[in-house]
């Protein structure tokens, strides 16, 4: 479903992505991994089209997103953001509704409040919550609420950012089994960046390593563990020593 071949993007002299190729089957849960500042936000935006490859491809179901036309194809995509992204002014519905209350076919508010609050109970919050403002709100019940936005207009695909950090190892748990329930109910493609181990064995169907601007190893969340590569090894076990050099 989305393909990316070779492709690069730079910032200066920083040369963040420097021929990645990846390819993520429709309706399966692809996880990317990797140290901080490898390039896994700037692969997403990349795909998302906020920003352009220098050079390369990348293609949704064979077309080339930078040639789609932008309404019909963001509308395809739900994300859930690292910190939550909600707006402080608006009440949850009307966070998890954003969408669905804009554009040319845009709902009633009476209807999208309606919706909001069943993809707020699919996520384990009562509707008592709706009208409460995310400030009023803990750190894993707005994860949900992130949650309930991305899910609400039912898109195809969903991109989840680190979406454990911050939490503590329970609500980190609870969080894993809402997207991996949600993804397989939906039938959506996922793609999640991550840090953390347990999400990825979590959430993942497949799993792809991204360090030094490639991708070094990809396959089967089952083959993950039993992988040579020495970067993987390194990563997944955390360890100080090996290939990844750390800041000391």
């Amino acid at each position: 479903m989305i393909e990316l071949r070779d492709v690069h993007k730079r910032f200066g002299e920083n040369r963040v992505l420097q021929g990645v190729n990846l390819s993520v089957a429709s309706g399966t849960s692809m996880v990317i991994i990797g140290g901080s500042g490898t390039g896994k936000s700037v692969l997403l935006k990349c795909i998302l089209g906020l920003v352009h490859p220098d050079s390369g491809t990348i293609t949704l179901d064979g077309q080339d997103v930078t040639k789609a036309d932008r309404d019909a194809f963001l509308a395809r995509f739900g994300m859930l953001f690292q910190g939550g992204a909600l707006f402080d002014s608006l009440r949850v519905w009307e966070n998890v509704a954003f969408r669905l209350v804009r554009g040319p076919k845009a709902l009633p508010k009476a209807q999208a409040r309606d919706v909001a609050i069943e993809k707020l109970r699919r996520v384990g919050l009562k509707p008592a919550v709706a009208d409460l403002y995310p400030a009023e709100l803990s750190g894993g019940m707005q994860k949900r609420v992130g949650l309930a936005r991305a899910i609400a207009a039912e898109p195809e695909i969903i991109f989840f950012d680190e979406p454990t950090t911050g939490l503590d190892p329970i609500m980190a748990g609870v969080i894993n089994d809402l997207i991996r329930e949600i993804v397989v109910e939906m039938g959506a493609t996922a793609m999640t960046i991550t840090h953390d181990m347990t999400s990825v064995r979590a959430i993942a169907d497949h799993v792809a390593m991204l360090h030094g601007g490639v991708i070094r190893w990809t396959g089967p969340v089952a083959e993950m563990d039993a992988t040579p590569d020495p970067y993987v090894q390194q990563f997944i076990h955390g360890r100080a020593d090996g290939p990844i050099e750390s800041v000391r």
